[in-house]
């Protein structure tokens, strides 16, 4: 396999079954992925989890649990949510083998590929916190899938993805989604202390943003250059003279 998939992070979000997450991990290892992160699970570590991972105990050992999203996704330059409802506000999508091709073909990226809770998948931030949103073609009448059968099949679209094209050069990253939060806050400030933004009644002006500079993708001189654009704004209001 190429090494891309060491730049792969496998995270799962508020984990309920820590079966499944042994489960996961066995899918990760069948493929050849290693790096499985854990948001906040309900019972880990767990024997359950140790059992159902079936001889991926070397995943589930080096996996690394954190206490929030941004914790796991520190460093990312590409993320990609795992989710079949539709939005009001349109996000950029793929299908599960357009991410795997596509994640082939981004050199150097760390990439993180996150999956919601057993019952209720990811909520509206954590899709907001990702560049596509990507969706497994199933059943209309039955959409359904477990959470580790849709980690095998993104899985094995990335070791498909892998030994059938060479990765290419991809030119510059874009600026780590941490970065890139730290920006979406600061603009956030900026708009409200301009009086463009009612932090009482945001209604969706952030949300449309940040799909706005999820389709730009800027690298980390833009979001450099965008900063010192707002701190600028920031000095020229009256009570920062």
């Amino acid at each position: 396999m190429p090494d891309f998939t060491d730049r792969i992070r496998i995270v799962l979000i508020a984990t309920s079954h820590p079966g499944n997450i042994g489960a996961a991990a066995r899918a990760m290892k069948t493929m050849g992925l290693t790096r499985l992160m854990l948001v906040s699970p309900k019972f880990y570590p767990d024997a359950d989890a140790t059992a159902r991972a079936s001889g991926a105990d070397d995943v589930l050992a080096n996996a690394v649990v954190c206490d929030n999203l941004g914790q796991a996704l520190a460093g990312c330059h590409y993320v990609f949510g795992l989710s079949a409802r539709q939005r009001t506000i349109p996000w950029p999508q793929m299908s599960a083998r357009q991410c795997a091709s596509y994640v082939a073909e981004q050199d150097g990226a760390e990439i993180a590929l996150i999956f919601g809770r057993e019952h209720s998948g990811l909520s509206n931030e954590e899709l907001e916190a990702c560049h596509y949103h990507v969706t497994i073609d199933a059943n209309p009448d039955y959409p359904s899938l477990n959470l580790a059968a849709a980690v095998q099949i993104m899985c094995y679209e990335l070791r498909l993805a892998g030994s059938e094209q060479p990765v290419v050069k991809s030119g510059c990253l874009p600026a780590p989604v941490d970065e890139l939060e730290r920006f979406f806050a600061h603009l956030e400030q900026v708009m409200v202390e301009v009086g463009f933004l009612d932090p009482q009644q945001p209604g969706h002006i952030m949300r449309r943003l940040r799909r706005l500079y999820s389709k730009a993708q800027p690298d980390k001189q833009d979001i450099n250059i965008l900063r010192g654009v707002l701190s600028a704004v920031q000095k020229r209001q009256p009570n920062n003279s």
